[in-house]
């Protein structure tokens, strides 16, 4: 969600998104390894299974801030800290640390992406 506030735009307070403006563009960790995978597909089946929990809900009360579940909220504090440790091993400080390292890691990502490479000069020879 840090990623969504950041980058996509907005009409009045809600969220305007694209998947070519927002979703194709966020960052993903470099290389997880499978440990690191397995436990964000076990976190996401938590915070699935929470919802669960909640059959006559919409996903508008379930994610309403001043009515959220704590199970929920428990599921997606540690779907958070998976993704984190996806990134690196230390944990992000604070909103703005986790968009400067996604944004450096975007930078890096797209360094490349304009640039050409210039035609090699061939040499002319006198026939």
């Amino acid at each position: 969600m840090a990623w969504v506030k950041t980058t996509c735009g907005r009409l009045k307070s809600d969220y305007r998104y694209s998947k070519d403006i927002v979703y194709n563009n966020y960052p993903w960790p470099e290389n997880p390894n499978e440990k690191q995978i397995k436990a964000i597909e076990t976190a996401v089946q938590k915070v699935l299974d929470a919802r669960l929990q909640f059959p006559n809900s919409s996903l508008a009360d379930l994610y309403d801030p001043l009515t959220m579940p704590p199970v929920l909220i428990k599921a997606h504090n540690e779907l958070d800290k998976a993704v984190d440790l996806a990134y690196r091993p230390q944990a992000f400080t604070s909103e703005a640390n986790r968009m400067v390292f996604l944004f450096e890691l975007y930078e890096k990502y797209t360094a490349d992406l304009f640039t050409k490479e210039k035609p090699k000069k061939t040499k002319k020879t006198a026939g």
